[in-house]
């Protein structure tokens, strides 16, 4: 039986909003500027509806949606639940406030960050979530992926998706992590790459794509600590989560960082340390596991991400 959000009866597939823009570099922190100026308007939403927002954030029509929607699935901004106003998260001032640790998103710990919030939010990025975490096969062409997606679609009865929808959900995906270069009637605009093609996580080779499995040296302990967290907090158990669900659950850190298993292993060796023991690896009697002797706070897990970046750009952002 397949398991994870996406087989839930409740679940609601999310092939839109991106109106096919990837995400761009700046468009985050632009989000992040544009709420935070305005938090103390309760009509804020208006940032991204009103005839001033295309001189507000410099870019067209579409393209003030789309950012809209990035920062909102990367976890940037939230709509509160209460008074219906589009706020800043507490990551979003991690990233992105007074005290930023990488405004720019010059440091792999961000990028990686990101792309773990976008492709493990299975609510409002259905691609992004599908292709890591149950997508089985290391080369793909777009084709593949709409097939696949079409597939589960027709079998979870999900309404109103049509292949002409998932196909450009598909195309943006393929944006986000390969860079395309614009042709001879292309904006300059449309030949920037996504900043997670820095990640290298998908390879564009000839007629079809390569999902690559390679050393993340790049991954700090920390975010993969944090991912681990946020991840064991969504499952259902309490204080030992198995190697194996770690490595193979969809929307699991192994999953979503493409981590082989000598690497997996390395990271949880190092959790101890990273955590000041609040997470231990073990391999008693042959059962492999990680112990935790409780979940970290909100307060904890950011103080946990601020830790793994540079010092001096912790002392630049202060």
């Amino acid at each position: 039986m397949v398991r994870g959000p996406l087989y839930q009866t409740e679940y609601r597939p999310q092939f839109s909003g991106h109106e096919t823009f990837p995400l761009r570099y700046g468009w985050l922190k632009k989000a992040y500027d544009a709420i935070s100026a305005t938090k103390h308007d309760m009509a804020n939403k208006q940032v991204f509806l009103s005839d001033d927002s295309i001189a507000r954030l410099g870019v067209g029509k579409n393209m003030v949606s789309s950012i809209r929607h990035w920062a909102t699935v990367c976890g940037i901004i939230e709509e509160d639940r209460t008074t219906g106003q589009l706020v800043t998260t507490p990551l979003g001032d991690l990233l992105f406030g007074s005290n930023a640790v990488d405004p720019y998103l010059e440091s792999s710990a961000s990028l990686w960050l990101i792309h773990w919030c976008l492709c493990a939010n299975a609510s409002k990025a259905t691609t992004w979530f599908w292709t890591f975490s149950h997508y089985n096969n290391t080369t793909f062409k777009r084709d593949d992926l709409v097939d696949g997606l079409m597939k589960v679609a027709e079998g979870r009865g999900w309404q109103r998706v049509s292949r002409s929808t998932v196909q450009r959900d598909v195309e943006c995906f393929v944006r986000t992590y390969e860079s395309r270069p614009a042709g001879a009637q292309g904006a300059v605009e449309d030949s920037l790459e996504s900043p997670l093609a820095e990640l290298g996580l998908v390879r564009g080779l000839k007629g079809h794509f390569q999902i690559v499995r390679s050393l993340r040296s790049s991954l700090p302990d920390s975010v993969f600590a944090y991912a681990l967290n946020q991840f064991w907090n969504a499952q259902q158990v309490t204080t030992t989560l198995s190697y194996e669900r770690i490595a193979h659950e969809p929307g699991s850190p192994g999953r979503i960082f493409v981590l082989d298993e000598t690497e997996l292993a390395t990271r949880l060796g190092a959790l101890e340390d990273v955590t000041r023991g609040l997470f231990q690896w073990s391999e008693t009697a042959g059962l492999k596991q990680v112990i935790r002797e409780r979940a970290l706070s909100s307060e904890e897990a950011l103080d946990l991400l601020r830790a793994g970046y540079p010092r001096r750009a912790q002392k630049d952002a202060a």
